[in-house]
């Protein structure tokens, strides 16, 4: 299997290829060049996650590396996971069951996609004896997880922006604690908007590169990223129901990579009834699949830090699948001017939504009484992304006929500020968190000017 890019001009690459470019030289994102296809019945006779990805996995990757090797290396990809079995599903009741993927060491969902991407670059780089920077911003998870799934890897140097502002103590203190030669996570003053700005100019000059040393993107923009969330939601519908019936999933989702892994799944054969997109007051998506208006706004600040995106990046994915049905052309198009000129596609098209799509928009006061809610009924207690999701299943309720998986795409713990505003005392925090709050932080202060950033990667590469 060979991959092209969404808008067309960066085409026939293959995965190694894919994983160390991360974004198409045109701007576009990375896709398959087919849908591989699964056998249910295979499938069906699985057992574990790992057992899942070492089927899943290798359709990907056959273009840089054997079977064989792939299912080498996922046998030492996942760690440092408190569940035995990586996963847990807590059955709310009859119809709805949260699939908690806070279980790895960042207590995020971000450690399947991201730790899957870090044994990969680190095998290729050996491979090709080169070194390699991670350069990447930071709105909550992504930056500790991406810290934590490369820490090990001597031939791999991580630069995390943090912002100023809307993340929680422990969030920050997973990145800025962590006493590593080839980790340096700096707190920019700034915000997100400008800290990414500063990434995406970084990948455009590369400047601070040494001769023939990747810069890695490890956002789900990373095709590498998706492959490792498809195979969470194949395992989930195995062991819900076997993959026997289509599910309902509800996602709470910021750059739209978790939602599109589950599309992704879908096409390759999972049963699916619908993808519930649950979004905070940062709307776009929402906008897009009730109104067909996908345009970029101001980002609001909400108690779901990692959803508070104004663009969904892995939104260009299912537009150029889903909707234009993989004409490039027509999506070079619609993005050429896009964010300064919103998206909208023709109607029946966009009609199209209705098949497989449903969406919601949940403000921070819902947020709390969804968290409330499930405390009260359930004595279970969510984190505030979780509660985005889980209140969107509230509120769809009568539109579902089957039974329907909430992804809990982080641990509570990791947000006390929201508990506490919501009332909720928490007192089960994981072990390995208590110990990140009690040491001390040793990140650089920066202004988050270009110059300074830049400069401070050249000296420390």
């Amino acid at each position: 299997m060979l991959f092209h890019s969404t808008r067309g001009k960066d085409n026939n690459k293959t995965f190694e290829e894919v994983l160390m470019q991360g974004l198409a030289d045109d701007g576009g994102l990375f896709m398959p060049d087919n849908w591989p296809k699964v056998n249910i019945k295979h499938l069906q006779e699985l057992k574990t996650f790992v057992d899942v990805a070492k089927y899943i996995v290798p359709m990907f990757t056959k273009s840089s590396y054997s079977d064989d090797e792939v299912r080498d290396l996922l046998d030492n990809t996942w760690h440092n996971f408190s569940e035995e079995d990586l996963i847990k599903i807590f059955d709310i009741n009859e119809t709805t069951s949260v699939l908690e993927l806070f279980h790895g060491p960042t207590a995020a969902f971000k450690d399947f996609g991201l730790q899957l991407a870090a044994a990969f670059f680190n095998k290729t780089l050996q491979k090709q004896n080169k070194t390699a920077i991670v350069f990447g911003a930071t709105s909550g998870d992504t930056g500790s997880a991406a810290i934590d799934a490369c820490k090990e890897f001597e031939l791999i140097k991580s630069f995390i922006l943090i912002p100023e502002g809307n993340m929680s103590e422990i969030q920050r203190k997973q990145m800025t604690t962590v006493n590593k030669p080839n980790v340096f996570p700096i707190l920019a003053s700034g915000t997100f908007d400008d800290c990414q700005d500063i990434v995406k100019k970084g990948f455009s000059e590369r400047t601070f590169l040494k001769e023939d040393q990747y810069l890695l993107a490890v956002n789900s923009i990373n095709w590498v990223r998706i492959i490792g969330q498809i195979c969470y939601y194949f395992f989930a519908s195995l062991k819900v129901n076997k993959l026997s019936n289509p599910l309902n999933f509800s996602v709470p989702t910021g750059n739209f990579g978790n939602v599109f892994a589950c599309y992704a799944a879908s096409k390759m054969g999972m049963p699916l009834e619908k993808i519930i997109v649950a979004v905070n007051d940062n709307d776009i998506l929402d906008r897009f699949f009730r109104n067909n208006d996908y345009s970029k706004r101001t980002v609001s600040e909400t108690i779901s830090p990692s959803m508070d995106i104004s663009v969904a990046s892995n939104f260009e994915r299912l537009m150029y699948d889903f909707y234009l049905s993989r004409d490039s052309e027509a999506c070079a198009r619609l993005y050429s001017e896009f964010p300064s000129q919103s998206i909208k596609i023709d109607y029946e098209m966009w009609q199209k939504s209705v098949d497989l799509f449903m969406s919601v928009s949940i403000d921070d006061n819902s947020t709390y009484n969804s968290m409330n809610f499930y405390k009260k009924e359930y004595d279970y207690i969510m984190d505030p992304h979780t509660a985005v999701a889980a209140d969107a299943v509230n509120n769809l309720r009568e539109e579902l006929r089957n039974k329907t998986i909430i992804l809990a795409t982080a641990h509570p713990a990791k947000f006390p500020n929201a508990l506490k505003n919501a009332g909720i005392k928490n007192d089960s925090i994981p072990q390995h968190l208590k110990e990140v709050l009690a040491k001390e932080e040793i990140a650089e202060k920066l202004n988050a000017s270009e110059n300074s950033i830049f400069n401070y990667i050249k000296i420390n590469n």
